[in-house]
């Protein structure tokens, strides 16, 4: 008969890759203040919170910082296991599984050259322009995303898109407005552009993992500990840490 030891060696053996296995694999775009990269550090409000709602899962957690496109083949094709800072909709549920708990709401809004401002109150207003839009973005607003009033041209990034926008090769680009304005702040573009304060869409940023039986659990399992940590007051400091300035940008200025 087998000695203890013996037994619990294999016992060990046949539990070492469950025991090791590999970190879970994040992935995102840049999208401060959301998520971001800083000193070769990713850093922002939702990527903050789930790094704490992991960390209290005892989940170990790899992030990877890539274009939008990228993250969502990726995911697809099961190199990542969930992505952060993605919008919920039918479509994706084949594919995702999305926590009830989301991470942030956005508003879109319209960003402008300050010297040409395109007041802006409806979509009929837009007719005939160029608004730069970000490749593989979900704009919330059906009307938005389908109107044959107006030209949608997609930039590689959202840095593109405001340079085209203050080099007068678009119209008008549209963006989450914290997301804008934190970008508008970074590139120092301040005095050339802004935003008009109507708001085209509102909509939730949720952390989707792929569709496999243990990752719905574990988005389950998110979604509660995220609930949890938004009653504490370190989520309210961390929200004001990522706060807006005081500065009204709204209208055309």
């Amino acid at each position: 008969m087998p000695s203890l030891r013996i037994l619990l060696i294999a016992l060990l053996a046949c539990l070492g890759p469950a025991a090791q296995a590999e970190p879970l694999r994040i992935v995102s775009e840049p999208w401060a203040p959301y998520i971001f990269e800083e000193n070769g550090q990713p850093r922002g409000q939702d990527y903050e919170a789930s790094v704490i709602v992991f960390k209290r899962l005892g989940i170990d957690v790899q992030w990877s910082l890539l274009p939008w496109k990228r993250c969502l083949v990726e995911l697809e094709s099961g190199q990542a296991d969930a992505v952060l800072d993605i919008f919920h909709t039918r479509e994706r549920e084949t594919r995702m599984v999305f926590p009830a708990e989301p991470l942030s709401e956005v508003e879109f809004v319209l960003f402008h050259a300050r010297q040409r401002p395109y007041p802006f109150e409806r979509l009929s207003d837009l007719r005939g322009l160029k608004v730069g839009v970000s490749p593989g973005y979900w704009y919330a607003d059906k009307a938005f995303r389908t109107s044959p009033l107006f030209f949608r041209e997609p930039a590689p990034t959202h840095e593109a898109n405001l340079g085209k926008l203050v080099r007068d090769r678009v119209d008008l680009v549209v963006n989450d407005r914290r997301a804008g304005r934190y970008l508008v702040r970074q590139m120092g573009l301040e005095a050339e552009v802004g935003q008009h304060p109507k708001v085209l869409s509102r909509d939730h940023l949720y952390l989707a993992f792929r569709r496999q039986p243990d990752l719905e659990n574990l988005a389950r399992r998110f979604s509660d500990e995220l609930r949890r940590f938004k009653r504490e007051p370190a989520y309210a400091e961390l929200q004001a840490r990522y706060a807006e300035p005081s500065d009204d940008n709204s209208g055309n200025r």
